[in-house]
Protein backbone atom coordinates (compact mmCIF):
# COMPACT_ATOMS: atom_id res chain seq x y z
CA UNK A 1 0.00 0.00 0.00
CA UNK A 2 1.02 3.58 -0.52
CA UNK A 3 -0.30 7.11 0.17
CA UNK A 4 -0.80 9.30 -3.01
CA UNK A 5 -2.24 12.76 -3.09
CA UNK A 6 -2.34 15.27 -6.31
CA UNK A 7 -4.20 18.42 -6.41
CA UNK A 8 -3.71 22.19 -7.40
CA UNK A 9 -4.34 25.06 -5.53
CA UNK A 10 -3.81 29.02 -5.28
CA UNK A 11 -0.37 28.65 -5.36
CA UNK A 12 -0.11 26.70 -7.95
CA UNK A 13 -2.72 27.43 -10.91
CA UNK A 14 -4.91 30.83 -11.41
CA UNK A 15 -8.80 30.91 -10.61
CA UNK A 16 -9.79 30.26 -13.98
CA UNK A 17 -7.90 26.59 -13.46
CA UNK A 18 -8.82 26.16 -10.24
CA UNK A 19 -12.60 26.52 -10.76
CA UNK A 20 -12.58 23.71 -13.68
CA UNK A 21 -11.42 20.59 -11.43
CA UNK A 22 -13.86 22.12 -8.83
CA UNK A 23 -16.38 19.61 -7.13
CA UNK A 24 -19.69 20.64 -6.19
CA UNK A 25 -20.96 19.64 -3.02
CA UNK A 26 -23.74 17.42 -4.95
CA UNK A 27 -20.99 15.71 -7.04
CA UNK A 28 -19.00 14.70 -4.36
CA UNK A 29 -20.55 11.30 -3.70
CA UNK A 30 -20.78 10.21 -7.32
CA UNK A 31 -17.15 11.31 -7.83
CA UNK A 32 -16.10 9.36 -4.98
CA UNK A 33 -17.59 6.01 -6.77
CA UNK A 34 -16.01 6.48 -9.56
CA UNK A 35 -12.15 7.31 -8.13
CA UNK A 36 -12.86 3.58 -6.04
CA UNK A 37 -13.35 2.13 -9.16
CA UNK A 38 -10.34 2.42 -10.17
CA UNK A 39 -8.43 -1.46 -9.36
CA UNK A 40 -5.29 0.51 -7.63
CA UNK A 41 -7.37 2.73 -5.14
CA UNK A 42 -8.47 1.15 -1.59
CA UNK A 43 -9.49 4.70 0.24
CA UNK A 44 -9.83 8.03 -0.95
CA UNK A 45 -10.31 11.37 -0.11
CA UNK A 46 -11.73 14.28 -2.29
CA UNK A 47 -11.15 17.82 -0.89
CA UNK A 48 -12.69 20.73 -2.89
CA UNK A 49 -12.95 24.71 -2.14
CA UNK A 50 -12.68 27.76 -4.17
CA UNK A 51 -8.80 27.30 -3.56
CA UNK A 52 -8.08 24.20 -3.90
CA UNK A 53 -9.14 20.61 -5.58
CA UNK A 54 -7.14 18.06 -3.72
CA UNK A 55 -7.20 14.25 -4.23
CA UNK A 56 -6.31 11.84 -1.58
CA UNK A 57 -5.76 7.74 -2.04
CA UNK A 58 -4.34 4.95 -0.20
CA UNK A 59 -3.09 2.82 -3.45
CA UNK A 60 -2.19 -0.70 -4.05
CA UNK A 61 0.01 0.59 -7.08
CA UNK A 62 1.51 3.49 -8.72
CA UNK A 63 -1.90 5.32 -10.14
CA UNK A 64 -1.46 8.95 -10.59
CA UNK A 65 -1.30 8.81 -14.31
CA UNK A 66 -4.94 6.77 -13.59
CA UNK A 67 -5.98 9.49 -11.53
CA UNK A 68 -5.02 12.55 -13.50
CA UNK A 69 -6.60 10.86 -16.43
CA UNK A 70 -9.69 10.52 -14.41
CA UNK A 71 -10.02 14.04 -12.90
CA UNK A 72 -9.08 15.44 -16.65
CA UNK A 73 -12.12 13.23 -17.95
CA UNK A 74 -14.87 14.06 -15.25
CA UNK A 75 -14.44 17.34 -15.62
CA UNK A 76 -13.80 17.38 -19.31
CA UNK A 77 -10.70 18.89 -19.87
CA UNK A 78 -7.66 18.62 -21.38
CA UNK A 79 -5.37 16.84 -19.14
CA UNK A 80 -1.97 18.33 -21.35
CA UNK A 81 -3.51 22.13 -19.62
CA UNK A 82 -4.06 21.07 -16.46
CA UNK A 83 -0.97 18.80 -15.96
CA UNK A 84 1.20 22.18 -15.48
CA UNK A 85 -0.65 23.14 -12.31
CA UNK A 86 -0.69 19.53 -10.59
CA UNK A 87 1.50 18.53 -7.29
CA UNK A 88 1.41 15.22 -6.13
CA UNK A 89 3.12 13.66 -3.06
CA UNK A 90 3.59 10.50 -1.32
CA UNK A 91 3.95 8.63 1.37
CA UNK A 92 5.32 10.48 4.61
CA UNK A 93 4.70 13.74 1.98
CA UNK A 94 0.93 13.32 2.18
CA UNK A 95 0.79 13.24 5.88
CA UNK A 96 3.21 16.68 5.83
CA UNK A 97 1.02 18.16 3.36
CA UNK A 98 -1.88 17.54 4.79
CA UNK A 99 -0.77 18.50 8.16
CA UNK A 100 -0.04 22.60 6.80
CA UNK A 101 -3.48 22.49 4.74
CA UNK A 102 -5.20 21.48 8.28
CA UNK A 103 -3.02 24.14 10.52
CA UNK A 104 -3.71 26.98 8.04
CA UNK A 105 -0.02 27.03 6.67
CA UNK A 106 -0.98 26.72 2.91
CA UNK A 107 -4.21 28.72 2.75
CA UNK A 108 -4.18 32.38 1.10
CA UNK A 109 -4.19 34.31 4.40
CA UNK A 110 -1.62 32.40 6.27
CA UNK A 111 -3.56 30.77 9.73
CA UNK A 112 -6.85 30.80 8.67
CA UNK A 113 -9.02 28.14 10.39
CA UNK A 114 -11.60 27.91 7.49
CA UNK A 115 -10.09 25.07 6.10
CA UNK A 116 -10.14 23.05 9.05
CA UNK A 117 -13.99 22.91 8.90
CA UNK A 118 -13.74 21.97 5.02
CA UNK A 119 -11.17 19.03 5.33
CA UNK A 120 -13.93 17.65 8.34
CA UNK A 121 -16.72 18.37 5.40
CA UNK A 122 -14.67 15.89 3.31
CA UNK A 123 -13.86 14.01 5.29
CA UNK A 124 -17.42 13.42 6.44
CA UNK A 125 -18.59 12.53 2.92
CA UNK A 126 -15.80 9.95 2.04
CA UNK A 127 -16.73 8.50 5.08
CA UNK A 128 -20.74 8.70 4.09
CA UNK A 129 -19.73 7.37 0.47
CA UNK A 130 -17.81 4.67 2.16
CA UNK A 131 -14.37 5.63 0.52
CA UNK A 132 -12.44 5.49 3.64
CA UNK A 133 -11.06 2.86 5.78
CA UNK A 134 -8.41 2.57 8.53
CA UNK A 135 -5.26 4.82 6.42
CA UNK A 136 -7.26 7.34 5.26
CA UNK A 137 -9.15 7.59 8.51
CA UNK A 138 -5.95 7.74 10.30
CA UNK A 139 -4.27 10.07 8.24
CA UNK A 140 -7.19 12.91 8.77
CA UNK A 141 -7.84 11.93 12.20
CA UNK A 142 -4.61 12.80 12.97
CA UNK A 143 -4.18 15.97 10.70
CA UNK A 144 -7.56 17.34 12.73
CA UNK A 145 -5.40 17.14 16.14
CA UNK A 146 -2.60 18.50 14.61
CA UNK A 147 -4.59 21.87 13.65
CA UNK A 148 -5.85 21.87 17.10
CA UNK A 149 -2.35 21.81 18.60
CA UNK A 150 -1.34 24.54 16.52
CA UNK A 151 -3.90 26.57 17.39
CA UNK A 152 -2.95 26.05 21.07
CA UNK A 153 0.54 26.15 20.92
CA UNK A 154 1.08 28.96 18.60
CA UNK A 155 -0.57 32.23 17.93
CA UNK A 156 -0.97 31.37 14.38
CA UNK A 157 -4.33 32.37 14.85
CA UNK A 158 -4.71 35.16 17.34
CA UNK A 159 -3.52 37.85 15.25
CA UNK A 160 -6.28 39.40 12.35
CA UNK A 161 -4.66 39.94 9.05
CA UNK A 162 -8.46 41.13 7.26
CA UNK A 163 -9.17 44.91 7.90
CA UNK A 164 -12.61 43.09 8.28
CA UNK A 165 -11.40 40.93 11.06
CA UNK A 166 -9.09 43.66 12.29
CA UNK A 167 -12.19 46.23 12.38
CA UNK A 168 -14.38 43.80 14.96
CA UNK A 169 -10.80 42.84 16.65
CA UNK A 170 -10.35 46.47 17.48
CA UNK A 171 -13.59 46.82 18.43
CA UNK A 172 -13.77 44.08 21.27
CA UNK A 173 -10.23 46.43 22.39
CA UNK A 174 -12.07 49.23 22.86
CA UNK A 175 -15.49 48.27 24.05
CA UNK A 176 -14.55 44.33 25.84
CA UNK A 177 -17.74 42.50 25.43
CA UNK A 178 -19.76 43.06 22.76
CA UNK A 179 -23.17 41.74 23.57
CA UNK A 180 -25.24 44.67 24.38
CA UNK A 181 -23.77 46.75 21.83
CA UNK A 182 -25.64 48.33 18.37
CA UNK A 183 -23.83 48.04 15.10
CA UNK A 184 -24.18 50.46 12.15
CA UNK A 185 -22.62 48.70 8.83
CA UNK A 186 -23.01 51.27 5.85
CA UNK A 187 -22.79 49.14 2.69
CA UNK A 188 -24.28 46.17 1.67
CA UNK A 189 -20.72 44.88 -0.46
CA UNK A 190 -18.65 42.12 0.16
CA UNK A 191 -16.35 43.63 2.98
CA UNK A 192 -19.34 45.09 4.85
CA UNK A 193 -21.05 41.41 4.98
CA UNK A 194 -17.41 40.07 5.94
CA UNK A 195 -17.91 42.62 8.66
CA UNK A 196 -21.34 41.66 9.42
CA UNK A 197 -20.64 38.01 10.17
CA UNK A 198 -16.87 38.43 12.44
CA UNK A 199 -19.24 41.10 14.12
CA UNK A 200 -22.43 38.29 14.64
CA UNK A 201 -19.51 35.55 15.70
CA UNK A 202 -18.53 37.84 18.95
CA UNK A 203 -22.24 38.30 19.94
CA UNK A 204 -23.07 41.93 18.73
CA UNK A 205 -26.49 42.52 20.27
CA UNK A 206 -27.57 44.05 17.11
CA UNK A 207 -26.74 45.44 13.80
CA UNK A 208 -28.30 48.01 11.50
CA UNK A 209 -27.17 47.83 7.76
CA UNK A 210 -27.69 51.41 5.27
CA UNK A 211 -27.72 50.87 1.71
CA UNK A 212 -28.80 52.79 -1.28
CA UNK A 213 -30.45 49.97 -2.46
CA UNK A 214 -32.52 48.30 0.75
CA UNK A 215 -33.35 45.45 -0.97
CA UNK A 216 -29.76 44.50 -1.01
CA UNK A 217 -29.05 45.59 2.21
CA UNK A 218 -32.00 43.31 3.67
CA UNK A 219 -30.80 40.43 1.64
CA UNK A 220 -27.82 40.54 3.73
CA UNK A 221 -29.43 41.30 6.70
CA UNK A 222 -31.79 38.23 6.33
CA UNK A 223 -28.73 36.13 6.49
CA UNK A 224 -27.45 37.62 9.62
CA UNK A 225 -30.64 38.98 11.95
CA UNK A 226 -29.88 42.69 11.31
CA UNK A 227 -32.31 45.42 9.97
CA UNK A 228 -32.25 47.58 7.08
CA UNK A 229 -32.57 50.91 6.14
CA UNK A 230 -31.90 53.87 3.55
CA UNK A 231 -28.46 55.26 3.38
CA UNK A 232 -29.97 58.33 3.26
CA UNK A 233 -31.22 58.09 7.32
CA UNK A 234 -27.29 57.44 8.28
CA UNK A 235 -27.20 60.80 10.44
CA UNK A 236 -30.43 59.37 12.26
CA UNK A 237 -29.42 56.35 12.30
CA UNK A 238 -25.62 57.07 14.46
CA UNK A 239 -27.37 58.21 17.55
CA UNK A 240 -27.91 54.42 18.58
CA UNK A 241 -24.81 53.05 16.86
CA UNK A 242 -21.50 52.26 19.63
CA UNK A 243 -19.70 51.00 16.66
CA UNK A 244 -20.15 52.40 12.61
CA UNK A 245 -17.91 50.47 9.80
CA UNK A 246 -18.65 51.72 6.40
CA UNK A 247 -17.30 50.27 3.56
CA UNK A 248 -19.31 52.05 -0.02
CA UNK A 249 -18.27 53.19 -3.36
CA UNK A 250 -19.34 56.67 -2.88
CA UNK A 251 -17.51 59.70 -4.16
CA UNK A 252 -18.49 61.69 -1.49
CA UNK A 253 -18.22 61.46 2.08
CA UNK A 254 -21.75 60.08 3.90
CA UNK A 255 -20.66 61.16 7.39
CA UNK A 256 -19.95 64.62 8.27
CA UNK A 257 -18.42 66.14 11.45
CA UNK A 258 -21.65 67.76 11.87
CA UNK A 259 -23.86 65.06 11.56
CA UNK A 260 -21.53 63.13 14.39
CA UNK A 261 -21.85 66.64 16.91
CA UNK A 262 -25.73 66.13 16.98
CA UNK A 263 -25.63 62.10 17.86
CA UNK A 264 -22.77 62.68 20.11
CA UNK A 265 -25.36 65.25 21.96
CA UNK A 266 -28.23 62.81 21.66
CA UNK A 267 -25.91 59.96 23.05
CA UNK A 268 -25.17 62.21 26.08
CA UNK A 269 -21.14 61.82 24.98
CA UNK A 270 -21.32 58.17 24.86
CA UNK A 271 -18.63 57.17 22.31
CA UNK A 272 -18.36 55.78 19.43
CA UNK A 273 -16.49 53.49 17.79
CA UNK A 274 -15.82 54.41 13.68
CA UNK A 275 -13.95 52.47 11.11
CA UNK A 276 -13.87 53.67 7.50
CA UNK A 277 -12.87 51.08 5.09
CA UNK A 278 -13.64 52.56 2.07
CA UNK A 279 -11.53 54.75 -0.39
CA UNK A 280 -12.20 57.75 -0.72
CA UNK A 281 -13.53 57.78 2.51
CA UNK A 282 -16.64 57.54 3.82
CA UNK A 283 -16.61 59.12 6.91
CA UNK A 284 -14.74 63.19 6.78
CA UNK A 285 -11.62 63.21 8.85
CA UNK A 286 -12.14 65.92 11.06
CA UNK A 287 -15.01 63.52 12.49
CA UNK A 288 -11.53 61.78 14.21
CA UNK A 289 -11.20 65.19 16.40
CA UNK A 290 -14.14 65.39 17.86
CA UNK A 291 -14.13 63.97 21.51
CA UNK A 292 -15.56 60.55 22.31
CA UNK A 293 -15.20 59.59 18.91
CA UNK A 294 -12.34 56.73 17.92
CA UNK A 295 -11.96 56.76 14.08
CA UNK A 296 -10.01 54.45 12.24
CA UNK A 297 -8.86 54.44 8.45
CA UNK A 298 -8.51 51.57 6.41
CA UNK A 299 -4.56 52.40 6.52
CA UNK A 300 -4.30 52.39 10.44
CA UNK A 301 -5.98 48.86 9.94
CA UNK A 302 -3.18 48.13 7.30
CA UNK A 303 -1.09 48.91 9.65
CA UNK A 304 -2.37 46.52 12.51
CA UNK A 305 -2.71 43.76 9.32
CA UNK A 306 0.30 43.82 8.05
CA UNK A 307 2.23 43.99 11.86
CA UNK A 308 -0.59 41.05 13.14
CA UNK A 309 0.52 38.93 9.63
CA UNK A 310 4.55 39.19 10.83
CA UNK A 311 3.18 38.12 13.75
CA UNK A 312 1.88 35.13 12.16
CA UNK A 313 5.10 34.03 9.79
CA UNK A 314 6.64 33.77 13.00
CA UNK A 315 4.37 32.04 14.42
CA UNK A 316 4.62 29.59 11.26
CA UNK A 317 8.23 28.75 12.21
CA UNK A 318 6.93 27.04 15.41
CA UNK A 319 3.73 25.25 13.58
CA UNK A 320 6.52 24.05 11.11
CA UNK A 321 8.13 22.65 13.73
CA UNK A 322 4.67 20.71 14.94
CA UNK A 323 4.08 19.60 11.94
CA UNK A 324 7.48 17.89 11.14
CA UNK A 325 6.90 16.03 14.61
CA UNK A 326 3.51 15.14 13.90
CA UNK A 327 4.68 13.76 10.37
CA UNK A 328 7.24 11.46 11.75
CA UNK A 329 5.11 10.07 14.45
CA UNK A 330 2.52 9.59 11.85
CA UNK A 331 4.97 7.85 9.58
CA UNK A 332 6.25 5.65 12.18
CA UNK A 333 1.74 4.03 13.02
CA UNK A 334 2.09 4.10 9.14
CA UNK A 335 4.73 1.63 8.68
CA UNK A 336 4.12 -0.17 12.14
CA UNK A 337 0.63 -0.35 9.77
CA UNK A 338 2.13 -1.74 7.00
CA UNK A 339 4.53 -4.74 8.64
CA UNK A 340 1.31 -5.66 10.36
CA UNK A 341 -0.14 -6.83 6.98
CA UNK A 342 3.13 -8.03 5.58
CA UNK A 343 3.21 -10.19 8.20
CA UNK A 344 -0.39 -11.34 8.14
CA UNK A 345 -0.01 -11.63 4.19
CA UNK A 346 3.20 -14.59 5.48
CA UNK A 347 1.05 -15.89 7.72
CA UNK A 348 -1.75 -16.44 5.03
CA UNK A 349 0.01 -18.14 2.64
CA UNK A 350 1.50 -20.75 5.27
CA UNK A 351 -1.56 -21.49 6.65
CA UNK A 352 -2.72 -21.98 2.78
CA UNK A 353 0.52 -24.55 2.52
CA UNK A 354 -0.35 -25.65 5.78
CA UNK A 355 -3.91 -26.70 4.83
CA UNK A 356 -3.25 -28.00 1.38
CA UNK A 357 -0.99 -30.15 2.34
CA UNK A 358 -3.34 -31.43 5.21
CA UNK A 359 -6.20 -31.55 3.18
CA UNK A 360 -3.87 -34.09 0.82
CA UNK A 361 -2.37 -36.17 4.12
CA UNK A 362 -6.29 -36.69 5.10
CA UNK A 363 -7.15 -37.85 1.66
CA UNK A 364 -4.39 -40.93 1.52
CA UNK A 365 -5.46 -41.74 5.46
CA UNK A 366 -9.36 -42.23 3.68
CA UNK A 367 -7.24 -44.22 0.69
CA UNK A 368 -6.05 -46.92 3.66
CA UNK A 369 -2.57 -45.31 3.65
CA UNK A 370 -0.03 -45.82 6.53
CA UNK A 371 -0.33 -43.10 9.19
CA UNK A 372 3.15 -43.03 9.86
CA UNK A 373 3.77 -42.64 6.26
CA UNK A 374 1.12 -39.66 5.87
CA UNK A 375 2.77 -37.72 8.76
CA UNK A 376 5.86 -37.85 7.07
CA UNK A 377 4.83 -36.94 3.71
CA UNK A 378 2.75 -34.38 5.61
CA UNK A 379 5.95 -32.94 6.84
CA UNK A 380 8.07 -33.14 3.73
CA UNK A 381 5.65 -31.29 1.39
CA UNK A 382 5.36 -28.33 4.27
CA UNK A 383 8.63 -28.29 4.75
CA UNK A 384 9.62 -28.37 0.66
CA UNK A 385 7.10 -26.18 0.23
CA UNK A 386 8.27 -23.15 2.94
CA UNK A 387 11.82 -23.42 2.09
CA UNK A 388 11.22 -23.43 -1.64
CA UNK A 389 11.60 -19.34 -1.95
CA UNK A 390 14.08 -19.23 0.52
CA UNK A 391 16.48 -22.11 -0.74
CA UNK A 392 17.00 -20.03 -4.06
CA UNK A 393 17.33 -16.59 -2.50
CA UNK A 394 20.18 -18.44 -0.91
CA UNK A 395 21.85 -19.60 -3.88
CA UNK A 396 21.49 -16.06 -5.49
CA UNK A 397 22.82 -15.13 -2.28
CA UNK A 398 25.64 -17.54 -2.36
CA UNK A 399 26.25 -16.61 -6.03
CA UNK A 400 26.86 -12.67 -5.11
CA UNK A 401 28.89 -13.67 -2.17
CA UNK A 402 26.24 -11.26 0.26
CA UNK A 403 27.17 -11.70 3.50
CA UNK A 404 24.19 -9.74 5.01
CA UNK A 405 21.83 -11.85 3.18
CA UNK A 406 23.36 -14.87 3.77
CA UNK A 407 23.09 -14.54 7.52
CA UNK A 408 19.54 -13.32 7.23
CA UNK A 409 18.41 -16.17 5.43
CA UNK A 410 20.06 -18.70 7.94
CA UNK A 411 18.36 -16.38 10.91
CA UNK A 412 15.09 -17.66 9.56
CA UNK A 413 15.43 -20.93 9.04
CA UNK A 414 17.28 -21.52 12.46
CA UNK A 415 15.11 -23.45 14.82
CA UNK A 416 14.57 -21.48 18.28
CA UNK A 417 16.90 -23.44 21.48
CA UNK A 418 13.40 -24.51 22.99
Amino acid sequence: MALLSLGINHLTAPVDIREKVAFAPGQMRHALHELQDIPAINESVIVSTCNRTEIYCDTSSDCSDTIMHWLTAHHGINENGLAPFIYQHSDREVARHLFRVASGLDSMVLGEPQILGQLKESYDQARGGNSINSILDRLFQHSFSVAKRVRTDTEIGSNPVSVAFAAVSLSKQIFGKLNELHALLIGAGETIELVSRHLKSQQIGSMTIANRSVERAQILADQIGADAVQINTVPEQLAQADIVISSTASQLPILGKGATESALKKRKHRPIFMVDLAVPRDIEAEVGTLQDIYLYSVDDLKTVVDENLRGRELAAEAALEIVNLEVTMFDQWLKTHQSADHIRQMRDSADLIKQQAIEKALLQLKQASDPEEAIQRLANEITNKLMHRPTLEMRKALQNEDEERIELLKSLITPDSQ
